[in-house]
């Protein structure tokens, strides 16, 4: 199986607290094997061999924060 990468922009990551939230949040997620946050961009970029769209999504919200569309 191949490695997927996903990129998300997250509404609301200010400062580096936010950005470990999420990385830690995401990285629980199944099937995610690394885990990419950039703050100052309010990117997220996830790689793993089967990375669901609605797990990552759902797991940045359980987070206190909001993927855009």
């Amino acid at each position: 199986m191949s490695t997927t990468e996903r990129t998300y922009v997250v509404e609301g990551m200010s400062c580096g607290h936010c950005g470990l939230s999420v990385t830690e949040g995401v990285e629980e997620v199944r099937g995610v094997d690394a885990v990419q946050v950039d703050v100052d961009t309010q990117r997220l970029i996830v790689r793993g061999e089967e990375v669901y769209d609605a797990a990552v999504r759902a797991a940045v919200e359980e987070a206190g924060y909001r993927v855009a569309a």
